[in-house]
């Protein structure tokens, strides 16, 4: 029982870390497009305006409706989690798009935003603490 006390504190301490990092992150990112830095305190809305900085909002709210309907198909099982599969791999494109958007943003390639999805908080904080001005959506 300790083993595994010990395992949940590491990891609660791993995800506030990493959310801590995020939110540093997005406050900068959203100070150098404009924004106001508090958004990114925000779950799903800090989300919200990094589409609508670098992508539109339609594509957040596709996005959002994908997820909630990949873990409804999930839960009922079945033949459902096949298409729960399909709809997940269309979220994965997505998102992997959001990220090559946010890079370009800011004025980086394909390689930056490799970085984004393999190494996601170092990635956000060398964008939001470069000298990389915001160049709006492309």
């Amino acid at each position: 029982m300790d083993g595994m006390i010990t395992i949940f504190a590491i990891v609660a301490v791993f995800v506030i870390c990493w959310y801590i990092l995020n939110v540093v992150a997005y406050w900068r990112i959203f100070t150098k497009a404009g924004e106001a830095g508090w958004k990114s305190l925000i779950p799903v809305y800090n989300t919200y305006v990094q589409y609508k900085l670098t992508w539109n909002t339609k594509m957040f709210f596709v996005s959002l409706a994908l997820s909630l309907i990949t873990g409804s198909l999930s839960m009922i099982g079945g033949s459902a989690e096949n298409l729960s599969y399909v709809i997940s791999l269309i979220l994965a494109v997505i998102q992997l798009t959001a990220l090559y958007k946010l890079a370009e943003a800011f004025g980086r390639g394909v390689l930056f935003a490799v970085g984004l999805v393999f190494l996601n908080p170092i990635f956000l904080l060398i964008l939001g603490f470069s000298d990389n001005q915001y160049q709006g959506a492309h």
